[in-house]
């Protein structure tokens, strides 16, 4: 077993064990299921897209870099979905999770607003919008007329003139 140390993340304060730290770095990104049905949503729709965007602020879960698209895919648990019965915070050490669920939230605002200000139409779904596919569609009908009316600008703008 590792040893166990205190040690500063942001403003908390928390144990942290060296042993899970190695193991836990050693777990790679993968695309969770309702980020897989997103992107099943959108590939039906006709749209192009990439799931590994680590150099875009925050690392949109699906996005299309010249059409200028991203799409967020919150854990309602992690990300604290506002009235969600999902965002529950745990009574053991609850000042931690409600300051660790504060951080997300604030940086989840300032990644939209900065893909936003880059000129990126930004659609955030949240894990319990999932089994209502009215919902989902409604969410992601704004980030496909982005895309087809930047398609639809980039032909106009390419076809040369006679």
């Amino acid at each position: 077993a590792g040893s166990s140390a205190w040690r500063r993340f942001g403003r908390h304060r928390t144990v942290y064990d060296q042993a899970t730290s190695r193991r836990l770095a050693r777990c790679g990104h993968e695309t969770s299921a309702p980020a897989l049905l997103v992107c099943s949503f959108l590939s039906s729709a006709g749209l192009r897209f990439r799931t590994q965007n680590r150099d875009l602020p925050g690392s949109p879960d699906v996005a299309n870099r010249s059409k200028k698209w991203a799409v967020f895919v919150h854990g309602c648990y992690w990300h604290h979905h506002a009235g969600c019965h999902r965002a529950t915070v745990p009574t053991r050490n609850r000042a931690f999770w409600l300051s660790k669920f504060g951080d997300n939230r604030r940086r989840d605002r300032r990644v939209v607003s900065q893909l936003e200000a880059a000129g990126f139409t930004v659609a955030v779904i949240w894990e319990c919008e999932m089994a209502e596919p009215r919902v989902l569609s409604q969410k992601l009908s704004k980030v496909i007329r982005a895309a087809r009316r930047r398609a639809r600008r980039a032909q106009r703008f390419s076809t040369p003139t006679r």
